[in-house]
């Protein structure tokens, strides 16, 4: 690098190369070590996602994801692309030095790249968490020329790419919305102080739990002390568990809670709508989509939400069968024909890969043995690869979608995959590895207040929630609009502060005597 840039360049590192920071040389060279090959924000990553909620967990993931990409590029074509020399080693003092100088060129610098990345990652998802992990980046960034090894221009180069890493993968890979940019309806529910009369059904079997955290009983415990708390263990019947919650609730005035995954809460959700009572959602499952789209991401959220009253209003869509027979009803997603198996697929790749990565992966898996789907969609025949539909309209478009910023608008989300056109297999891989789907023609989505499906005599069956049951040969979808009362905060708390009061409320309680 030559010019008035490059004289600019070898000045500033003069200068830091001179610089005599108190503390800087016992901090500085261990933290541009400990960076070497990413190693510190893999460690950063794996305490964000043992310690963390989900949105940290988010946050883990987006910036291993956005270290990797930034990694590539930088180490793989820039640094060949220009080939800049290191600074002459000798020019800082020994003791800054690193024990083996890098043999790369300089510019731009990796590390300054991953720091970078991995930071503006984690802030993309969870802006307190990036608000910790920021100094540090800033740390390692300046440390590569506080030891010697690399010019400032390298580093802000090394900056720059890191951050258009982390917002290249919004592409694919679009982040979760604040809470705040949610548009749900606010609605009254009992107040229950310390959750007297919140009767909750703990479903032991359900999901992973929540890592990090106690157990679900003594977690809602914890948080709620007065709350009833009824478990239901593997093999036991989480129809009567909820019944008995249910009745308990309705006599005393109280509300109904659940502990579990998507489909206990589809259960519980169903009984809710049918005693009148409201619901509070405990995200006990591996996934809990409709606890993140309810507002109540953690335990803490709900907990604050029931000794408030705070509450959403959200639509229970129902599947009937020809005869106008309740056949079963979901609060996320129904599905039949190939999208079950897309799903399972994706799900058990995307905390690795990310949600639309692992989507479009999943669908070459699925398509590549698929066998087209014939149905008969509000009365024209129709040969499908894949049909969803989602209880509210669904974000972002395409086959990996991930939240709902209304609950109680009325419409199902309606997304259904061509296979009648020429080459729509093709074409429709194509579309998804591009991230181009919403403007193929192979792919259909439209909002309905209801949907007839017939024709299913050879159908396998339907998935809604997680959960899988027969299909009859005619299926009708509509919704309960507004039927359901969750608990929900008005105004969540970050889960730093929400970790902190629960490790305090935790080592109280240990404190007590027994």
């Amino acid at each position: 690098m030559t010019g008035r840039i490059g004289r600019i360049d070898r000045r500033l590192f003069a200068r830091v190369a001179a610089a005599r920071l108190p503390g800087a040389e016992q901090v500085l060279p261990p933290l541009s070590s400990a960076a070497n090959h990413g190693r510190l924000w893999f460690g950063a990553a794996a305490v964000l996602a043992a310690v963390g909620g989900p949105a940290a967990r988010r946050a883990a993931r987006r910036g291993v994801g956005a270290l990797a990409l930034a990694s590539l590029t930088t180490n793989a074509v820039a640094k060949y692309a220009v080939r800049r020399g290191r600074p002459v080693h000798d020019a800082v003092p020994l003791v800054r030095r690193l024990p083996k100088a890098p043999w790369t060129p300089s510019f731009p610098s990796g590390h300054a790249a991953s720091a970078a990345a991995f930071a503006t990652g984690v802030a993309l998802e969870a802006p307190g968490y990036g608000a910790v992990v920021a100094p540090i980046a800033a740390a390692v960034a300046f440390s590569r020329v506080y030891v010697g090894v690399h010019y400032p221009g390298d580093v802000l180069a090394g900056v720059a790419l890191g951050a258009a890493a982390a917002a290249v993968t919004c592409y694919w890979w679009p982040p979760r919305p604040a809470p705040a940019r949610f548009g749900r309806t606010r609605v009254a529910a009992p107040v229950l102080p310390d959750g007297e009369g919140l009767v909750v059904v703990v479903n032991s079997g359900s999901g992973r739990g929540v890592p990090g955290r106690p157990p679900a009983r003594q977690y809602v415990e914890l948080l709620l002390p007065k709350a009833e708390i009824i478990p239901c263990g593997p093999g036991e019947d989480l129809g009567k568990a909820l019944d008995k919650a249910v009745a308990r609730a309705a006599e005393s005035g109280g509300a109904l809670g659940v502990c579990g995954g998507d489909g206990t809460v589809n259960a519980a959700a169903r009984r809710a709508v049918a005693a009148g009572v409201a619901l509070a959602v405990f995200p006990g499952g591996t996934l809990n989509h409709f606890a993140l789209d309810a507002g109540t991401a953690t335990f803490e959220d709900t907990a604050h939400a029931v000794r408030r009253g705070e509450a959403v209003r959200v639509d229970l869509a129902r599947v009937r069968d020809g005869a106008g027979a309740d056949v079963t009803g979901f609060v996320n997603t129904f599905s039949i024909g190939l999208y079950p198996e897309l799903v399972r697929r994706r799900e058990k790749l995307e905390g690795r890969i990310g949600k639309w990565p692992a989507a479009a992966v999943s669908l070459l898996g699925v398509l590549r043995d698929a066998t087209p789907l014939r149905v008969r969609l509000d009365g024209h025949d129709r040969l499908l690869w894949l049909l969803f539909a989602g209880n509210g309209r669904y974000l972002p478009e395409g086959l990996a979608p991930s939240h709902r910023p209304l609950l109680d608008e009325g419409l199902l989300d309606v997304r259904t995959v061509d296979a009648e056109a020429p080459l729509a297999r093709t074409r429709l891989i194509v579309s998804a590895l591009a991230g181009a789907l919403r403007r193929s023609r192979v792919y259909r989505a439209e909002r309905v207040e209801e949907l007839r499906i017939g024709g299913l005599d050879d159908e396998g069956g339907l998935a809604y929630d997680g959960e899988h049951a027969a299909a009859p040969e005619t299926l009708l979808l509509d919704k309960l609009r507004g039927a359901l009362t969750v608990y929900s905060p008005a105004a969540p708390e970050d889960e730093i502060t929400q970790l902190a009061r629960t490790a305090s409320l935790a080592a109280a309680a240990r404190s007590r005597p027994a």
